[in-house]
């Protein structure tokens, strides 16, 4: 079924995200994983794709066991370092295992890009790849970034680069990892008042481990609250405290993102069931109340 679709039949959306392993050995047990956060019936499931399309057979194989199992999936497709013969080719993959939703990415650039050139056949950006997407019948997501792309040298270009998605005819969008909500609700009325009014999903990303942090602000430049800190601090040498504490302080955003009318929920899993299962344990009577 098309996310799309189900973001008209329902008020809230719940998500988990999982990525295929580096080594090929670990592709069964990512499998075990993946079907066992479909247990807890979401309402889509995304897998990542590698650097370079680096994990494309695996990306496409992880998604056709979660359509397998009934459960929607959403299949992450970059361009970076691909020519339109090699999207033409994961395309044709995708319909053959008969998966229906795609997010379109530029992606990473491959570790060795440098002094090379990365892009082929112009496929520079994630909306080059929309319109390819669309035509094949495809729904298609495209990222967003509440605190600004890494990349993009001002908040203007990444509201411009957002737009040129949704000109392409991305269906919905789902957020890069934040922390704090005020945030998202900035960006949410900023996006409003560009005339984009797309469904947005929020991704979130239960900090569980104490070293994510230097990790996630690395890779996204994400704000980190005071009190996600403080938390951090308290209990990095107690791994069972900080676990916990982490996906409370997760659950509190969700709480607060539900209640003030966002759309959906993206839960950045890490690929552990059991955090997807102790968060879905702790909003599920809140989010069968808003869906009523």
């Amino acid at each position: 079924m098309k996310i799309s679709e189900k973001l008209n039949q329902k008020k809230v959306l719940i998500s988990y995200e999982v990525f295929p392993p580096k080594q090929q050995s670990n592709l069964e047990k990512m499998i075990d994983t993946a079907t066992a956060i479909t247990k807890l019936n979401p309402d889509f499931m995304s897998v990542t794709y590698g650097a370079g399309g680096t994990t494309r057979s695996n990306t496409v194989e992880i998604a056709s066991k979660i359509e397998q199992t009934g459960t929607t999936a959403l299949a992450h497709l970059t361009c970076i370092g691909d020519s339109i013969s090699d999207v033409h080719q994961t395309i044709s993959e995708l319909k053959k295992n008969k998966i229906e939703n795609v997010l379109a990415l530029r992606g990473d650039f491959p570790k060795d890009f440098e002094g090379k050139k990365a892009t082929i056949d112009g496929l520079e950006h994630a909306s080059d790849l929309v319109p390819l997407l669309k035509k094949e019948g495809f729904c298609v997501g495209g990222a967003c970034y509440p605190e600004g792309h890494p990349e993009s040298p001002n908040r203007q270009t990444d509201f411009e680069n957002t737009r040129y998605k949704v000109d392409a005819g991305v269906d919905f969008l789902t957020t890069q990892m934040f922390f704090d909500n005020n945030m998202l609700y900035s960006y949410m009325y900023q996006l409003q008042n560009k005339g984009i009014h797309i469904p947005v999903i929020a991704g979130i990303m239960p900090i569980t481990n104490s070293n994510q942090v230097e990790r996630m602000v690395k890779l996204s430049s994400a704000y980190i609250p005071a009190k996600l800190l403080a938390i951090c601090d308290r209990f990095e040498h107690n791994p069972q405290a900080m676990r916990q504490a982490g996906i409370a302080y997760a659950t509190d955003q969700i709480i607060d993102l539900i209640s003030n009318g966002i759309r959906g929920i993206h839960i950045y899993t890490m690929n552990k069931s059991d955090i997807a299962k102790d968060i879905l344990n702790n909003i599920s009577e809140i989010v069968k109340a808003v869906n009523q």
